[in-house]
């Protein structure tokens, strides 16, 4: 215990620990600004120049002018090239990259390689592709047949597990979506929506449009209506839906509130007319009465003279003019 504190105490340890630290502080420091930058060519790039369609003894003196190394990564087999000319080079031409880098060539040849062809049927013509590129063939023609399943290889012009030569062309057949059978269109009207693509898709049909329309009739999401009305289809055909929804259904327009007239509005919002306003109508329509039973009276009886003066007081006034009766001028 006395000599651990003694230790501690002693300051050469400390001094020790600090050197150590600057030590390798200032190592760090010198590996990142000097000894990585000149072992890496930091600051240095060169760019790689286009090697292909030339002959490799061409292909080779001009990378070693550029500084660069090559390799020979592949011989494959092109129509389109001489023997021992560059078909291809990874980096690609006039990338940037650093001094004295290993550039990968490949090299047409006379003599093609033997593979076996892969089963690239009941794949996807992009898988198909990758495949047959994958084992150095090529894609010739893609033509179309009826079948289900659409973009789907159904057929190869060569048979799988076949030696070939490399860059053999593979004729494909797809598959257009519509197979070769006849089906019956099952009957649709009045089912709901997932009865009816049940039943679409164990005909082997297909669901085209959809289109909504409001119906009283109908609970939603019911079939109204279908297009084509036909008995029989081809396999793999589209059949457009009419589905019903909600009759009162509506969107709410952002400025307010919709108001149905059917329900009515609430007594307290009805709008009520001054009552000066009724009451003189009220009594229009009461003096224009009056005046019709005295003209009534004085074409029928012209000697009665408190009508032919009622008759005469209702020609001469106003209708619209107040009306006041004698009660309430006494």
């Amino acid at each position: 215990m006395n000599s651990l504190l003694s230790l501690l105490k002693n300051r050469y340890l400390y001094l020790s620990a600090a050197g150590l630290i600057l030590f390798g502080g200032l190592s760090i420091l010198a590996l990142d600004r000097w000894i990585m930058p000149a072992y890496t060519n930091y600051n240095a790039g060169v760019t790689v120049p286009d090697v292909t369609r030339l002959s490799l003894e061409d292909a080779q003196a001009k990378l070693e002018l550029y500084g660069f190394r090559y390799e020979i990564l592949d011989r494959r087999a092109h129509s389109a090239f001489p023997a021992n000319y560059i078909t291809d080079q990874s980096p690609e031409p006039r990338q940037i990259v650093k001094p004295n880098r290993k550039i990968y060539l490949t090299v047409n040849t006379t003599e093609r390689p033997a593979v076996v062809v892969p089963n690239v049927e009941n794949m996807s013509i992009r898988n198909a592709q990758i495949q047959l590129e994958n084992y150095g063939l090529e894609v010739g023609t893609i033509s179309y047949e009826s079948a289900r399943f659409r973009n789907t290889v159904i057929r190869q012009s060569v048979a799988p597990g076949d030696s070939v030569d490399q860059g053999t062309v593979v004729d494909l057949v797809l598959s257009d979506g519509l197979g070769g059978d006849i089906v019956r269109v099952p009957e649709l009207t009045g089912l709901l929506l997932p009865e009816a693509q049940n039943r679409l898709s164990e005909a082997g049909l297909r669901i085209g449009e959809i289109r909504f329309e409001p119906s009283r009739d109908v609970i939603p999401n019911t079939v109204l209506s279908y297009s084509p009305v036909e008995e029989t289809m081809r396999e793999g055909q589209s059949i457009d839906l009419v589905i019903s929804e909600r009759f009162d259904a509506r969107e709410v327009d952002e400025a307010g509130a919709i108001i149905d007239d059917e329900e009515g509005f609430p007594e307290e919002l009805i709008p009520v007319a001054p009552p000066d306003t009724l009451s003189d109508g009220n009594n229009d329509d009461s003096d224009n009465s009056d005046d019709h039973n005295n003209d009534d009276s004085n074409n029928s009886d012209g000697d009665d003279n408190s009508n032919g003066s009622g008759n005469a007081g209702g020609s001469n006034s106003d209708p619209k003019s107040p009306k006041y009766n004698l009660s309430d001028l006494s």
